[in-house]
């Protein structure tokens, strides 16, 4: 896929992006999302600069990705373990056959 510069604001900054084609829409929704978090944290908290902000964010997105990636863990583990239980299953009707 061809690759393409866009330039995204994060918090009133503009950083020139190269990237996929087709992952603008998910790298502007990525942005729009943090700058709609930073928002949201300077109406609702006190803070010295906007960098405080930020941290903030990193640290909602971080904490929700650790979630989801320990969460996912659990689920293939027990796929896994489903897996196995059927292939005990099948293994015993084939050697009956």
């Amino acid at each position: 896929m061809p690759s393409l510069s866009i330039t995204v604001n994060i918090v009133d900054r503009p950083y020139r992006l190269k990237i996929e084609a087709g992952e603008e829409e998910t790298v502007r929704k990525a942005v729009k999302s943090i700058n709609e978090k930073v928002k949201a944290y300077a109406d609702t908290y006190a803070y010295k600069d906007k960098q405080d902000l930020l941290a903030m964010v990193a640290l909602q997105f971080s904490t929700y990705a650790v979630n989801h990636e320990t969460s996912a863990k659990l689920d293939d583990d027990q796929i896994i373990g489903k897996l196995n239980e059927l292939d005990i299953i099948l293994s015993d009707c084939l050697n009956k056959a």
